[in-house]
């Protein structure tokens, strides 16, 4: 068999790329990422790092640089639905500051606003640190094949059109929706297509906050005598802000005409960047072909209403990210490789629609004559559960379960519906691993090794030793953390937890089972 040049082989430079290169890196797989564009971002597109997201970070060690990038720990979160900003308030989701809201009791982070232009540099810059990682601006992937076990790349430099050959292991396309990867395979895309005719205003303004009475706020969505149009959100806490138009139809983009439908007067402005782009409802019918992959925005696209784009494309990167990199060590088998997408595209396609109902129910709201109705509860509790079904509850984005994984084994609990509804986390095989404190501080993730973390909650010696024996009798690295907290264990139920490398339950049970080395097959999908 021919030798690649490189294990792995990234199309694309944005943050699922950057994710992917990093879950190598920790693990010293060597890797080359091309990104056709020199790198440097001008226009925030998406402007929130989700909880999972966060918790990734904390994994990697930029939780704190990611949260404190632009936005300042007292500067309030809340959703204001107005007729314009020195118009009618006519309803405001209350959400803490960083501060404020303290710990939280399902993660040991929480959502952070960190648009896109501050938290890419962030990424690229901790990619770069590990030697086994190679980042080229400037370089597109212009073409493909599959050889064997090899895929053969031509890149092109697209500065002065040079192209050259590379060999790879794998490639993993997270080069957008209308990159090479998709295309060259032929995946085909279900879904709705184009929802609206969406257009992005990026522009500065120091005055525009000292201009109105309605103060701070991370989203102002606004609601006039046409309906529910736009929404603006403040990007660095300070003079850049973004005019998202829901909907635009009417022939060229008058910016200053929105700018001042949305203040209600005009204002001094700089217009730094107006982008039109087609709000889409898409999903990949497959995530591989042979040893090539697509992630993120090639995989699927999403409305951004409710931020899933970026957080589903980094849950892919990292489950995929641990699986390459077994397979490359040696000790994983080739359901690996078939198990990312049986996990990973159910959850894409549930996001993809809840974002598209999000969007719709927000497009929907009445003209403001008639809005005050929809919020006319008079009970502030119940206003709120109002205010929050226009948003996706952030909870949601930490309860990510892998049903009928290859590569989790079921103890035989069934999932419940209710665990959403009721903010309760869940220890089932194939769910995200339950959070807790073990310190102050410290969070139980925070013990997680980078390959599989065996908990123990008061386990018999012989079945912590035989579990370890089976591991290394496979060649699976495994890091054993005895836990005493009785709260902890009563989250995860049982007293023996395997979790993988992406922080899921791969097992869990009171004792080993009979035949341990067969169990650690199926999580390292050699059978």
């Amino acid at each position: 068999m021919a030798k690649a040049d490189i294990p792995v082989l990234i199309a694309g430079g944005g943050p699922v790329g950057l994710t992917l290169a990093v879950e190598l890196g920790l693990r010293k797989i060597p890797c080359v990422l091309v990104e056709k564009r020199d790198g440097k971002l001008t226009v925030p597109r998406m402007s929130q790092v989700s909880t999972r997201g966060m918790e990734f970070c904390r994994r990697w060690g930029i939780a704190e640089k990611v949260r404190n990038a632009v936005w300042t720990n007292t500067h309030t979160l809340d959703f204001v639905y107005l007729t314009s900003l020195l118009g009618k308030e006519i309803a405001r989701l209350k959400v803490p500051s960083y501060q404020e809201r303290g710990p939280l009791d399902y993660t040991p982070e929480g959502p952070c606003h960190c648009p896109q232009i501050y938290f890419d540099p962030i990424m690229a810059a901790l990619a770069k640190t590990f030697p086994s990682v190679t980042i080229r601006y400037n370089i597109a992937l212009e073409s493909f094949e599959q050889e064997d076990d090899l895929v053969r790349a031509i890149l092109i430099d697209s500065l002065n059109g040079e192209s050259e050959s590379l060999t790879a292991r794998y490639l993993v396309g997270c080069d957008g929706p209308g990159g090479v990867v998709r295309e060259s395979l032929g995946i085909e895309l279900d879904g709705m297509g184009t929802l609206a005719n969406s257009v992005n205003i990026f522009f500065r303004s120091p005055e525009l906050a000292t201009l109105h009475d309605k103060g701070w706020a991370r989203f102002y969505r606004c609601i006039d005598e046409g309906g529910s149009w736009g929404e603006m959100i403040a990007i660095d806490g300070r003079e850049l802000w973004r005019l998202t138009i829901y909907d635009h139809r009417d022939g060229e983009v008058d910016s200053d005409a929105y700018l001042r439908r949305l203040a209600g007067c005009d204002f001094p402005h700089e217009i730094i960047s107006v982008l039109a782009w087609d709000r889409r409802d898409f999903c990949a019918r497959n995530l591989r072909k042979g040893n090539v992959f697509i992630a993120g925005d090639a995989a699927h696209e999403v409305s951004p209403t409710g931020g899933l784009g970026m957080h589903t494309g980094c849950n892919e990167a990292v489950n995929l990210g641990w699986k390459l990199a077994a397979l490359t060590q040696g000790w994983g088998g080739p359901k690996l490789l078939d198990s990312y997408e049986i996990e990973c595209l159910p959850v894409a396609a549930h996001n993809v629609e809840i974002s598209t109902r999000s969007f719709h129910n927000l497009t929907g709201l009445p003209p403001s004559n008639a809005v005050s109705d929809v919020f006319s509860e008079e009970d502030a509790a119940a206003r709120d559960a109002q205010l929050r079904r226009l948003t996706i509850p952030d909870f949601t984005k930490v309860q990510i379960t892998y049903e009928n994984s290859p590569v989790c084994v079921s103890d035989g609990t069934d999932p419940n519906p209710d665990d959403m509804k009721n903010i309760k986390q869940s220890a089932r095989p194939g769910s995200r691993a339950p959070h807790g404190w073990v310190a102050d501080d410290e969070a139980l993730f925070d013990r997680f090794g980078p390959d599989f973390t065996l908990l123990c909650f008061g386990a018999a010696d012989a079945d912590v030793e035989s579990l370890v024996g089976a591991a290394a009798d496979r060649g699976l690295p495994l890091t054993v953390r005895a836990i005493t907290d009785d709260h902890l264990s009563g989250l995860y139920e049982k007293r023996l937890i395997l979790i993988r490398p992406d922080g899921h339950v791969a097992w869990r049970a009171d004792h080993a089972p009979d035949d341990p080395v067969a169990m650690i097959d199926i999580v390292r999908g050699a059978v």
